[in-house]
């Protein structure tokens, strides 16, 4: 059963209509599916399967702490959703998640971050994540924010992934504006581990990006990629940095940025670091820096459509 905690049923019903609107989804009331939603600097709604475990508190300097444990041998058939949100209109939101997941495990996660309707805020999530041997996982990562531009956003990953295990990561931050946002992705990974990592992020009038994804290969086997597409627009600036580190015999990791550009002031840069420990290691990276098409956005604007819609629809384009 979902449990929603009395002394803030308001804002859970008022976070998660938030939630349904922005991603036409119903799913944090289902009493079949696995989730937790955050207000502000506290749990406000609950729900947990068999082989999951939740535990929350919230300490006095204000950081929301999470511990999620899945059991050993645990196929969750349906997403985990993580849902967090700030009701507020300005403020701070600490939060720290703790992954331990299990052997032979199965799940997915589908995370949701609602800051919409702010002025001013700083949200901060730090994860720390273990995953078992053999086990499989995905988390998607999706952001929806204040077009006003006063919301900046840390989120930052550290994960070790043991023997034979899978983990793809796929963050997105492209239906409203950014702001300014920070995305640290560092991992770790074992023998025969394997880590797909995945960033999409638009950026529109005077955001900044950053973005660092890390790739330590230190085991036997092991593989990776990294790939970070931005599309930068009007004034955005935006930094990425990939790195790859082949510590394992026959290890291979890839990183690969691609950045399109729209605008005399856009600032954008990349930079890849590859550091080959082991001689059987085999690294490789790629980088591109374009420009939307003149001819392209001429074509939509004959249809009737402004510059802004125009553009919106070349990027949604190239982010599907």
């Amino acid at each position: 059963m979902i449990d929603i905690v009395k002394a803030y049923e308001d804002e859970f019903n008022q976070l998660v209509e938030l939630y349904e609107k922005n991603t036409n989804d119903n799913s944090l009331k289902n009493k079949g599916v696995a989730s937790i939603i955050v207000s502000g600097n506290k749990v406000v709604g609950l729900n947990t399967l068999k082989g999951i475990d939740v535990k929350s508190k919230t300490r006095g300097d204000g950081v929301v702490i999470i511990d999620v444990d899945i059991q050993d041998n645990t196929v969750i058939p349906i997403p985990v959703h993580l849902c967090t949100g700030f009701l507020e209109k300005k403020g701070e939101q600490l939060l720290q998640f703790n992954y331990n997941i299990g052997s032979n495990v199965k799940v997915k996660f589908k995370s949701h971050c609602i800051l919409t309707k702010i002025e001013k805020l700083h949200h901060k999530m730090i994860s720390q994540m273990y995953i078992g041997k053999n086990s499989f996982v995905t988390y998607e990562d999706e952001h929806f924010h204040d077009e006003n531009g006063g919301i900046f956003v840390e989120t930052i990953t550290y994960a070790k992934l043991d023997k034979n295990a899978f983990f793809q990561s796929k963050f997105y931050a492209t239906k409203t504006r950014i702001g300014r946002i920070n995305v640290v992705m560092d991992f770790d990974l074992d023998d025969y581990a394997k880590a797909d990592l995945e960033s999409k992020i638009y950026g529109k009038k005077d955001d900044k990006i950053d973005i660092q994804e890390i790739l330590r290969l230190n085991g036997q086997y092991s593989s990776g990629i990294a790939k970070s597409s931005i599309f930068a627009t009007d004034s955005t600036e935006a930094n990425v940095i990939n790195e790859a580190y082949g510590n394992g015999a026959y290890s291979k990791g890839h990183i690969e940025c691609n950045e399109v550009v729209k605008g005399s002031s856009v600032l954008v840069s990349t930079v890849p670091i590859l550091k080959v420990v082991n001689e059987k290691s085999e690294l490789t990276h790629e980088a591109s820096v374009g420009r939307i098409r003149q001819d392209q956005l001429d074509i939509l604007m004959s249809k009737g459509l402004d510059e802004e819609e125009a553009v919106n629809i070349i990027v949604n384009g190239l982010i599907s």
